[in-house]
């Protein structure tokens, strides 16, 4: 199964910021077992631009649709063999201490 991995900030961090395991080694992990197929940090919401069409126009404005305290930093994509796979994964990810890590199945289109 393919899950999105969103990775986010939280205003709630673990109080022990030592216990986050090393993000580097996380990628070297998770690549070597083929349980991450792509990731990426991204850019802050500040540089995040909005598209929407209403009523037949473009709509086109800077920073993120909605304000929120929590924002997303980065994503991985997963491959595991079902849910409890990807949550061991995300549990050992550095941001599940400092932050929050939200998984998303992909959807069966067909």
């Amino acid at each position: 199964m393919k899950f999105m991995m969103f990775v986010c900030t939280d205003t709630e961090p673990d109080a022990d910021p030592t216990a986050a395991p090393d993000i580097e080694q996380w990628v070297a992990e998770r690549d070597a077992r083929g349980q991450r197929l792509d990731g990426c940090v991204l850019v802050p919401p500040s540089a995040a631009t909005t598209v929407r069409v209403r009523g037949g126009e473009l709509l086109v404005s800077d920073g993120p649709f909605a304000e929120t305290k929590e924002v997303i930093v980065g994503f991985d994509i997963l491959e595991c063999a079902d849910l409890d796979e990807a949550v061991e994964v995300a549990r050992a990810h550095p941001m599940a201490y400092a932050g929050r890590v939200e998984l998303r199945p992909f959807a069966d289109l067909d």
